[in-house]
């Protein structure tokens, strides 16, 4: 059953210039526990007192499923004249917000058997991925496993978390970062970057249905696109797992 609790802004930076990443604690001091792939839901009011609420996906580094942190953190897209921007937009260190959790099932299976986990994102779509990093690292020590994360985004600027995941695949060969651009290039191009789309690296690795499980995360067009993309490929449906993020006023 879901926790509900009061979170208190540790500390933030920008990801991007409309991209901010949180640093929650728990105002009671509790850790949190949840498994990579989660969200949580932030409780607010709009102006004419109106209840309502925004989902975001736990971005933080846990140590393993279910295993409880000190921080939670998450990505905010700023949205113009969004509710849930105008709260986190402006929250200062120190702050509080309402919110509840863990939610959700979008996390990795202990009885999948797969070769590869397929994983493509868009946009803060990537944040749950994230999380999973620590998880992956001992899956790499328990079995003979491959991942292929794939990231679009419009520009190098946008790249949201691209030196972590970066950092994680020059550590962990049985990992591979694929940087897709879709509107600018780097200036300075790196071996792993493509131009185009996320659907051009997911062409480029071949989607195997005899050793693939999938995950898509993001942009709902890009979600529907990678899905019909990997279903023409052979993959069984119950291996192609989504989750969508649509922007909310």
């Amino acid at each position: 059953m879901a926790d509900h609790f009061t979170l208190r802004l540790a500390d933030s930076r920008m990801l991007a210039s409309s991209v901010r990443h949180l640093a929650f604690e728990r105002a009671d001091g509790a850790p949190f526990a949840f498994v990579p792939g989660q969200f949580l839901q932030v409780h607010f009011h709009y102006a004419d007192g109106k209840p309502t609420k925004r989902s975001y996906s736990v971005a933080t580094l846990g140590a393993g499923d279910a295993m409880p942190v000190q921080r939670i953190e998450i990505a905010v897209s700023y949205v113009d004249g969004g509710a849930a921007t105008e709260l986190l937009g402006n929250l200062r260190e120190g702050e509080t917000v309402e919110a509840s959790g863990p939610y959700g099932r979008f996390c990795l299976m202990d009885n999948d058997a797969n070769g590869r986990y397929v994983l493509v994102a868009t946009g803060t779509g990537v944040t749950p991925y994230r999380a999973m990093l620590p998880q992956l690292k001992a899956l790499f020590a328990k079995r003979d496993i491959e991942v292929a994360l794939i990231y679009g985004a419009r520009n190098e600027a946008e790249l949201l978390y691209g030196d972590e995941f970066e950092a994680f695949a020059r550590e962990n060969a049985q990992f591979r970062f694929y940087a897709c651009f879709s509107r600018a290039p780097r200036a300075v191009p790196r071996p792993h970057d493509r131009n185009g789309r996320v659907q051009v690296a997911l062409e480029e690795i071949r989607p195997d249905a005899a050793r693939d499980i999938a995950y898509l995360c993001g942009n709902p067009d890009m979600v529907d696109q990678s899905f019909n993309l990997l279903k023409e490929a052979g993959l069984p449906i119950p291996h192609i797992r989504r989750e969508k993020y649509v922007s909310s006023r």
